[in-house]
């Protein structure tokens, strides 16, 4: 966000969605019927089995198509890897994992690029489709909206926790779960029942993320911390201070447009800060729309389907957190 400040805003008439509002993909329109969602994203192994970490990484890559209501048509493989360290083996299980989510999205790898890297690095590029006029951004929330939520949070620190010896690996069954679990089925019941904005949740954490729908909205957000659903045992070890730095950016960027009531735990607030990786998606609905999205999602099977708080008209603050 940093550096997107200091760039020029790219325009064009058929530019739909572009980095104005720091949005979860761009959309570019072919004609009145169909537009273009491209996306892109890619990061080091968070866990060890390499298999897994290309599941993950396609699952994350894949959310930003989904969170707009779009449909991915193809994916290209972004890789960074030390070949003269590691064994290529290695990757080709990491290409396997990824092809694997790849192939349940419905999509299809049509190539990629790789580079030597000191460290492993491993993503995709997705294109998808969607219908011009029934794109759903990060800027068009709407005061009356119920916040629902589709993944727990704690994927940070608990692949935090295992990168430092504190659990093993059989202990991040859950987290490995939720981060591998396609957004496919949340995108599909918010787009069957109709909602007013959505986003992915990810590196800057889900207060990082709905301050961007708040801002790109001009509204505010009551969430309520107690109704966020948390991953086992990710409240634990924040307590014992196993966090990512991510955190902290959030907390410092968000500043004093983030409110946080005197009941709430400050170890809680650092966890709901935290990044995520492949997180769910969060959706703004109307009211009277709650309970049918709730139930497609829960239709679905969606990690979780937690209504977490609401948007009002503009206040102080863009977040209030009670």
């Amino acid at each position: 966000m940093q550096v997107l400040h200091k760039l020029p805003v790219s325009s064009h008439p058929d530019l739909l969605v572009g980095t104005s509002n720091f949005d979860d993909a761009g959309v570019f329109r072919l004609d009145d019927h169909t537009a273009l969602v491209q996306t892109l994203d890619f990061f080091p192994p968070l866990v060890n089995d390499p298999f897994v970490f290309g599941q993950i990484a396609a699952a994350n890559a894949f959310s930003d198509v989904y969170a707009m209501g779009g449909v991915p048509l193809t994916a290209m493989n972004i890789v960074g890897f030390p070949d003269k360290d590691l064994p290529v083996d290695l990757l080709v299980e990491i290409l396997r994992g990824g092809q694997e989510r790849v192939a349940r999205a419905g999509a299809v790898i049509v190539g990629g690029h790789s580079v030597r890297d000191k460290e492993v690095k491993y993503g995709l590029s997705i294109t998808g489709r969607i219908h011009p006029g029934k794109i759903i951004t990060n800027a068009t929330a709407q005061p009356g909206d119920r916040l629902v939520l589709t993944k727990p949070i704690g994927s940070g620190i608990l692949t935090h926790a295992a990168k430092a010896g504190h659990i093993g690996e059989d202990e991040l069954e859950e987290a490995v779960s939720v981060m591998t679990h396609l957004n496919r089925g949340a995108s599909e019941a918010m787009v069957e029942v109709g909602v007013h904005a959505a986003t992915d949740i990810t590196g800057f954490g889900l207060m990082g993320h709905a301050f961007e729908v708040a801002d790109a909205s001009k509204v505010t957000l009551e969430i309520e911390a107690a109704s966020i659903p948390l991953m086992h045992r990710a409240l634990e070890f924040a307590t014992k201070g196993i966090v990512t730095r991510a955190h902290l950016e959030a907390k410092a960027h968000l500043g004093e447009r983030f409110h946080i009531g005197k009941d709430v735990d400050p170890v809680l607030v650092n966890v709901l800060c935290d990044a995520q990786t492949s997180g769910g998606l969060l959706i703004f609905v109307a009211e009277g729309r709650a309970d049918a999205l709730l139930a497609a999602l829960n239709q679905r099977a969606t990690p979780c389907a937690a209504i977490i708080g609401r948007a009002v008209s503009r206040q102080g603050q863009a977040i209030i957190l009670i």
